[in-house]
């Protein structure tokens, strides 16, 4: 009953890492050597609030 157990569990350890070692997904670093394209900014009319400004909260993982 225990051996039966214990070639099961295995079965299914081993079975868990052939599915780890084949479903990484393995992309390559392509290295992009192109420049950048410059971006063109354009002056926006600026606005403003008469509310003050509130600090922003740190999240807090909850």
């Amino acid at each position: 009953m225990i051996v039966n157990i214990i070639l099961i569990l295995s079965f299914l350890v081993a079975i868990n890492f052939l599915l780890l070692i084949f479903s990484c997904n393995k992309t390559s670093k392509k290295v992009d050597n192109r420049l950048p394209h410059p971006i063109k900014t354009e002056k926006s009319p600026t606005l403003v609030s008469s509310q003050l400004r509130t600090p922003q909260l740190a999240p807090t993982g909850s």
